[in-house]
Order: C-alpha cells, then sequence, then structure tokens
C-alpha cells in the first residue's frame, strides 16, 4: 500500500554543476576575450589542443579533434572518409535523428539495419543490406550505450570491406574486451552536450589512428592554415598534399566549452561507477517483472549505464501509452520509442522521410514496445529504488486493466 502512494519529485533533466576548476578556467577565458581557439598570446596554448590532448590519451587515440558538436563530428568522419553524394551508408534503424541527419547533410543515402532484442545491430541483416549495396562506410551507432560484440562486427565488415565510424554519444568510458568505445572503428565520435557523459552544452569529439584522415578532418574543421597550432594531431607535412584541396566547413570548439569540459575527463571513471549503482539497482527493482524484459549486458561490455531501457514484449500500443500517463502522474518521465509521432528527443527511423525509410519489421516490433529515461547523476540510489517500485507496481496496474484517460493523448486521440 505505501508504494502505491509514492510519488517521485526529482528532476530527469537537471545535471551535475560544472566543477569549480572548469568554472574558473572559464571566467578567465571570458575576461581575457580570446574565445577562439586559434586566438592565442605568445607561446599560450588555449584550452581547446590541451582538450584535444588531454581526451586522445584517455581513449587511448593517437589523434583528437574538438568540434561543435557530436552531429558534426559525424559529419565531418565521413567527409574525411571522402564519401560521396549519393553513397550508400549504413547505420542502425534504432537510433537517434542527429545520425541519419550527419549522413544526409552529404546528400549521401542512410541505410538502416535492422536492431536485435537487445538494441544491437543486426549482424545478418547488416551483411544483407552491405552486399546488396556496396555500402562502403557503416555508422555504427552504440545507442543508449548498448555496445554489440565488437570483434564480431569488425571481422564482418573487415570481410566485407566496410569502414566503421563509431558513434559513441553514448558510450564515453565505456569499452568491449578492454578496448574503449571508439577505438574498433577508423574514426570514434563523442557527444559533450548537455545529457551526455561530460556537458558543454554542445560539443563533439572526434577519434581516430590514421593520420591522413586526421588531418582532414581538422582542414575541414576550419582550421585555415592554423593546423600547426593543434598538439594531437598529425605533423604539418600531412598536411601539404591536402591543404589546398580540402574545404573548410567551420564547425571548431571554442575555448570556453573546451576549459569546461576539460576537469570532466578526470570525473569520467567515478561517474562511471556512480552512474552504473543507478543502473544495477533500478535492474535489481525491476527484476521478474510480469510483462516487462530487461536487456542483458554481456560479459565483454562495460557500459556506463547514463539511462535505463526496458521493453514491454507484446503490449498493445494503449497499455504501453497508459504506463507511460500512469508513471509521469507518479513523477517519472518515461520515453516511449513505440509512439505514433516523435516527442522531443525521441523518433525513430520511420519518422525520418528525408531518408526514404523501407520498413524494418523486426526493429518495429522492438521499438513497439521500448521504454527509455534518463539517468542524472543528481539521481541517488535511493531515488532509483523508488522509480523502479514506481514502475513495477504502474506495469502490475495496467496488466489488471487499469488504462486511465490520459493514454489517449499520448496515442494522438
Amino acid at each position: 500500500m505505501f508504494a502505491a502512494m509514492e510519488k517521485f519529485t526529482g528532476s530527469f533533466t537537471q545535471q551535475e554543476s560544472i566543477p569549480e576548476s572548469g568554472i574558473a578556467a572559464a571566467v578567465d577565458i571570458l575576461r581575457s576575450g580570446r574565445l577562439h581557439r586559434y586566438n592565442t598570446a605568445g607561446d599560450e596554448i588555449a584550452q581547446t589542443p590541451m582538450l584535444e590532448e588531454e581526451f586522445a590519451a584517455f581513449t587511448g587515440a593517437r589523434y583528437c579533434l574538438a568540434l561543435a558538436s557530436g552531429g558534426y563530428a559525424l559529419a565531418t568522419a565521413l567527409r574525411a572518409l571522402q564519401v560521396c553524394q549519393g553513397a550508400p551508408v549504413l547505420t542502425n534503424a534504432f537510433t537517434l535523428a542527429p545520425v541519419p541527419g550527419a549522413i544526409a547533410s552529404m546528400g549521401a543515402r542512410p541505410v538502416f539495419i535492422e536492431t536485435t532484442p537487445d538494441l544491437t545491430i543486426d549482424f545478418g541483416h547488416l551483411e544483407v543490406m552491405a552486399r546488396a549495396t556496396g555500402a562502403r562506410v557503416l555508422m555504427l551507432s552504440h545507442m543508449r550505450g548498448h555496445i554489440c560484440d565488437m570483434d564480431r562486427l569488425m571481422a564482418l565488415c573487415d570481410g566485407l570491406g566496410v569502414r566503421v565510424v563509431e558513434d559513441c554519444a553514448h558510450t564515453m568510458g565505456a569499452s568491449w574486451n578492454g578496448v574503449p568505445s571508439g577505438r574498433h572503428g577508423v574514426i570514434g565520435c563523442y557527444s559533450t552536450q548537455t545529457y551526455k557523459h561530460i556537458n558543454s552544452g554542445e560539443g563533439g569529439l572526434l577519434v581516430t589512428d590514421d593520420a591522413g584522415l586526421a588531418a582532414r578532418a581538422i582542414l575541414l574543421s576550419g582550421s585555415y592554415m592554423l593546423y600547426s597550432r593543434h598538439r594531437a594531431a598529425p605533423p604539418p607535412e600531412v598536411f601539404q598534399a591536402l591543404r589546398l584541396d580540402v574545404p573548410n566547413v567551420s564547425g571548431r570548439m571554442d575555448n570556453l566549452r573546451a576549459a569546461i569540459l576539460r576537469p570532466q575527463i578526470a570525473l569520467l571513471e567515478e561517474r562511471a561507477e556512480r552512474w552504473n549503482t543507478l543502473y544495477r539497482t533500478l535492474e535489481t527493482g525491476l527484476a521478474q517483472t510480469n510483462g516487462l524484459r530487461l536487456i542483458p549486458r554481456p560479459e565483454a561490455e562495460r557500459y556506463v549505464a547514463s539511462s535505463f531501457q526496458f521493453t514491454l514484449p507484446g503490449w498493445e500500443p494503449e497499455r504501453v501509452a497508459a504506463l507511460i500517463a500512469r508513471c509521469a502522474a507518479r513523477g517519472v518521465e518515461l520515453k516511449w520509442f513505440g509512439a505514433p509521432d516523435p516527442v522531443a528527443f525521441t523518433s525513430r527511423y520511420e519518422h525520418w522521410r528525408y531518408a526514404m525509410p523501407t520498413p524494418l519489421p523486426q526493429t518495429d516490433a522492438v521499438l513497439a514496445g521500448l521504454i527509455d529515461m534518463r539517468l542524472p547523476l543528481t539521481f541517488t540510489p535511493e531515488d532509483a529504488a523508488m522509480i523502479a517500485r514506481i514502475i513495477r507496481a504502474e506495469v502490475a496496474a495496467v496488466a489488471q486493466g487499469e488504462v486511465g484517460p490520459a493514454a489517449a493523448l499520448l496515442m494522438g486521440d
């Protein structure tokens, strides 16, 4: 009876504050007026190249480039790979809009790949579509922090002659068999948008070990002829053959955001443990809930769980909508990837008409009952336990036929 009366009052969008050292560094930048990454005095090293150097060390990459957003990093990766207009680019059907958006921004064609019930890319469908389309690039989205078997994936893609760009917006600090996310493919791209693992409002990072790709990306970002001021970059001679042929598509990160981000890199390990504690608390609280399926996490995967997902296999849309509405009434904000219309950040492949998607029945079945929830670090384990109790109780209530009028609003009625 007590659990049925509980109401959660926390905010699902409230992030932790920026570390004091980041605030102080940002204030220094504001006072100097030198926000542009190349606006330095004398031998001064700007905040942005120092961020790149430190993030390269964190991931174990040779080269790193800081950019205006994660989506811009993805588009820069495709441009660096010289993806042509009209070229097919393989990508997960289960992803967020910036991924196909980056492909479409090139004039290239997203080719969506089916999703498994464990929310990762379907290898069988990937092979079929790679052969059918002749695609030579896969933009692999580690969507919502779920990493596929990267050893199998890379063996498959290497055999197909497909180069992999990893979208690591949800997997900064994660790994597969000890290899950091973003380090299996030829390029790894990360986001520093507010709801990601480090927060500068907007921002992106690109890493690679390929000197030619790194040089192209730096020139594309708008380095003019100032590429020698980069530290996590190839030597100047690598740029010589490229510098007059690669267009400037300006999308640099500024020193203000870099200053905010630098101290957060050192916090990633501790943040990962706290996120994963929240995640495991939810897992424990929702285990063996009738009608609710948790997503298994493989032993080889080291995740950084800044969000939580579960599925409701076989549920009718009205019942899912009822659960969303009932949980919302008790302060728990759930996102539904099966909703008929996109809501805020949540949309799915069939909503992206510019990509001319074809139906994917396996993915449709997964997304129809897929529920997503943010886990900000402003939550405590006690908060996570309460949220689990509320969800569990409302799943049981809906299973007993309690729907309520609010569900009709989510169904578009």
